[in-house]
């Protein structure tokens, strides 16, 4: 290799260098970290009561139960065996059971599994009623629950069963979807 070949090629290493080192100096500082606060991790819990709220930070629900887990990723909650309190409007509140319960992460869906036994007792503006039935969600923004289980509805004076059930909280108001039958039994007026 004679001298001019080495000293182009000295040159062209130098240049080269020179290129990286400007680059790495020119380019932008990396991003910090997005993450705030520590990442949340899976965990369960023993016999506990959970009281969630909606997002303007009014009670949603109650939930009682001897075992609960909360999944890592999604946020959402397992519930086995829960004692439950469903808060409706004019303080007419559902409290029941059922086998298990799923709860999403913002508090906003509750997932009634299995079995499901829910009394609301009677209020200045409503009936004490019972509901049967499985498998039962609940939208606790909205206030609205619905099912399509066979179901039975029970009121002072009726025994309603049908299969598929739907029930507003806000105006109390509960609703068989098909094959119906009910009992109806005459009320004493009086005068």
């Amino acid at each position: 290799m004679d001298r001019r070949s080495l000293s182009l090629a000295v040159v062209l290493a130098l240049a080269a260098i020179g290129s990286w080192l400007l680059i790495q100096w020119l380019r932008p500082p990396p991003k910090p970290n997005e993450m705030v606060g520590p990442p949340r991790s899976s965990y369960t819990l023993n016999d506990f009561t959970l009281d969630a709220l909606d997002e303007d930070g009014t009670p949603a629900f109650r939930l009682v139960a001897p075992y609960l887990a909360r999944r890592e990723g999604d946020d959402s909650l397992y519930v086995n065996a829960p004692i439950f309190t469903i808060y409706g409007a004019d303080n007419a509140d559902w409290h029941g059971t059922s086998q298990y319960a799923w709860v999403s992460a913002d508090n906003s869906l509750v997932k009634l599994i299995g079995k499901v036994d829910m009394r609301r007792p009677a209020t200045k503006t409503v009936k004490a009623a019972e509901v049967h039935t499985a498998d039962a969600t609940v939208w606790t923004k909205d206030k609205k629950m619905a099912s399509d289980a066979p179901s039975v509805i029970q009121q002072t004076g009726s025994i309603l069963r049908g299969v598929g059930m739907r029930a507003d909280m806000n105006t109390h108001s509960l609703e068989l979807l098909s094959d119906v039958h009910g009992v109806l039994t005459p009320q004493a007026h009086k005068h």
